[in-house]
This record gives C-alpha cells, structure tokens and sequence, in this order.
C-alpha cells in the first residue's frame, strides 16, 4: 500500500486536475451545486451497487468517482468564498475529534452501543434542534425508517428486549389485516405503513440492514425471471400465454440453479 505522503501527493494531483479541468473544460466550467447533485445521487448508488455485488475493483473506482465530486463541490465553494476543500476538511477532523471524546478525551466508553450514543447526544450538543433532525427529508423512506430508529435508541427510546419488538410486529400485522378485510384503502396504507416500520425495527435488533436485505431479494427475483423467460422462450413457449403452474416449473428450475452455483 501507499505511504502518507504518496497518499498526499495523490490528492494534490487530484486537486490540481481539479483546478485546471474548472478552468479550462467548458463542461466542467458550467457546473454548480445544483447541476452537480442528480449526479453525485447517481454515483452514489452506483457504488452501492458495486459493495452489493462484492467487486472490489468497481467499489474503488465508483469511490473515486464520489471523491471527484466533493473536490468539485469543494473548487466551486472556494470560488464563492463559502468554503475550500481546506476549510472541508478541518471542519471534518474538528467534529470526528469533539465526537469521539472516548479517543482524544477523558470519556470511557464500554462498547458499541454506548459510542452512538455518546454520538446522538454530543450532535445535540452542537446545536442540532432534535435528535431526528439530521435524518435528510429526501432519503428513501426504508433507509429514513432505520435512520430514524437508530438516531430514536441513540438517546435511549427503544425497546428493552426483542421479543417486544416481534409482539408489535404481530400486532400491525394484525391491525393490516384488519383494515385489508375492511378494504380501506387510505387506513390500509398507514396500517402497512406501520408493519413496515415494526419490521425495519425487528431487522434493527436483528442486525439486518432492510435495505440491503430487500436489494437481495430484489435482484434474486430479477435472476429468476430472466431464466423464466429465457428458458420458456427456448422451449417456444410465450410467458402471456402459459399457466402460473408451467411458470413455476421454469421458477423452481432456477431456484435450483441458484442453490447449485451457492453449494
């Protein structure tokens, strides 16, 4: 690996670039905050889905592509004053050092649980208005979800053990049914609403991430469906035209596929 300061002449390589690529490319010279955000989104999930599928080589070069933009972000904020990447990063170090006191203070800490929160009180501290305010507006709802439940147990509202979390579980589960039968559609929706939210708490204590857990079985369903309608096709078969149970045959094929290259 590299040594700190070939990891500093990298990143002042980097900034360099930056600097001439601002000044001299029209494309880059007409970028803003604004124009700059759908993309840095973009980018974000592309290196999610490069951590989903393990590719180590696609995580570090979207990782390199997420760092393209804050240096971006950072040259534009320079030319208004507003900020440099300097001034970024020392507001950086400043927070992880005030928020982890159990490493540059006097504060002990015993495990995991107690750092976060630690961490969710020593944000309040800073001037945060409420513990939920820092969870963005715009995140998916599944990941605000867990957010929100994570920041909730950082200043001690949680459940004391799982198997209350499972009851309430149970209860919207029920409570879902319920309004189903009724066949409510607005009550239906804030009855699913809130088993959703009983189920990303249940993960929470399971130490499951919902969103990455649902992203699995997401594309394990896209694998399935694409063996369904290849494997159908070769046998000249059109899938609008065949029963669920013909379906199922070519789904459990691909089931076993799946379990045979997991073996």
């Amino acid at each position: 690996m590299h040594t700190l300061e070939e990891k500093k002449d990298a990143f002042a390589r980097l900034l360099v670039i930056m600097d001439e690529l601002r000044e001299k490319c029209p494309w880059d010279q007409k970028q803003t905050l604004e124009s700059l955000r759908h993309l840095t989104i973009e980018e974000t999930y592309e290196l999610g889905d490069a951590i989903l599928a393990g590719n180590k080589q696609e995580i570090s070069k979207e990782l390199g592509d997420m760092l393209l933009h804050i240096v971006f972000y950072a040259r534009i904020g320079s030319e208004t004053g507003d900020f440099d990447i300097a001034s970024l990063i020392h507001g950086l170090c400043e927070k992880l050092i005030f928020r982890h006191p159990h490493i540059y203070g006097d504060v002990k800490v015993e495990n995991e649980k107690q750092v976060k929160e630690n961490w969710e009180k020593l944000k309040l501290k800073e001037g945060n208005r409420s513990t939920l305010s820092g969870v963005p507006l715009s995140l998916p709802a599944m990941v605000k979800a867990s957010r929100i439940q994570e920041k909730a147990r950082g200043v001690g509202f949680d459940w004391d053990h799982e198997a209350q979390v499972w009851d309430k579980v149970q209860e919207e589960l029920h409570e879902f049914k319920v309004e189903a039968d009724r066949g409510q559609t607005e009550k239906m929706e804030e009855e699913f609403g809130d088993l959703l939210f009983s189920l990303i708490n249940f993960a929470r204590f399971k130490n499951i991430n919902p969103e990455n857990a649902l992203e699995k079985t997401n594309r394990k369903f896209i694998q399935r469906f694409n063996y369904l309608e290849s494997a159908s096709a070769r046998d000249g078969k059109k899938l609008d035209q065949m029963s669920l149970e013909e379906m199922d045959k070519y789904w459990n094929e691909a089931k076993n596929l799946n379990h045979e290259q997991q073996a």
